[in-house]
């Protein structure tokens, strides 16, 4: 009997295509409560039928209860962060990967520009709860800065076991000619202006600033802000 390269690895790695074949959910009182928030799925989601009312986005105390469904970017009309400045919040996941079969990531959002539309553009740096970082941005197209799924890094916490908290302060900072990322309270990668800013990138590191969440993840959000230099 003869069987495909592709078939023995699915038949041998039953984790692998379950892990590819994870689709968005639709959480149950979906939509964005937090006042002034407001938010965007990404294209694929989109297309998938899947909108930022099947994830659920609600003030809790004194922080934010993010609980998605499809992946999406979240931000305030009003916030603008422009010259050199520093966004950065705290990310408690409270059972580590309780929605999901692998790690999914979430972070800070800067360089917003023509958010909530069909070109939306911006940059950011999030954590996985098992030592990883991504930094990421969208565009025309999407361009990586550290690979496609990232990288792992001593920094960045990880869950003692599937069903664990993990808690990670992630901070994107610009400031003196570069871009960088900090993750508790570590600097994991810095990239030059010019990097980030050219053809088929960011027009600019000035513009909105928000949080990002990858799908099918539940994450409590405290301390958000920005601080200019």
């Amino acid at each position: 009997m003869r069987f495909s390269s592709f078939l023995v690895l699915a038949l041998l790695t039953p984790a692998f295509t379950q892990a590819q074949d994870e689709s968005s959910r639709s959480v149950a009182g979906g939509g964005i409560s937090a006042s002034g928030w407001t938010g965007k799925v990404d294209a694929s989601e989109a297309k998938a039928g899947k909108t930022i009312n099947d994830a659920k986005f609600a003030q809790e105390g004194g922080g934010i209860h993010v609980t998605t469904g499809p992946e999406g970017t979240y931000w305030k009309s009003a916030d603008k962060a422009s010259g050199d400045y520093t966004v950065k919040a705290t990310f408690n996941e409270p059972k580590f990967m309780n929605l999901n079969t692998h790690p999914h990531p979430y972070g800070i959002v800067i360089g917003g520009s023509g958010m909530g539309t069909d070109d939306q553009k911006y940059l950011y740096c999030a954590a996985y709860g098992n030592g990883n970082f991504i930094v990421r941005g969208f565009g025309p197209a999407a361009f990586q800065m550290n690979g496609r799924r990232g990288e792992a890094n001593a920094a960045v916490h990880k869950a003692a076991a599937v069903g664990e908290p993990v808690t990670q302060e992630i901070a994107m900072s610009v400031k003196g000619g570069n871009v960088s990322c900090s993750i508790n309270g570590t600097v994991v990668a810095t990239y030059p202006v010019g990097d980030v800013v050219a053809a088929g990138k960011l027009p600019s590191t000035d513009g909105a600033y928000g949080l990002r969440f990858g799908h099918n993840t539940e994450v409590i959000v405290t301390g958000f802000s920005m601080t200019k230099h």
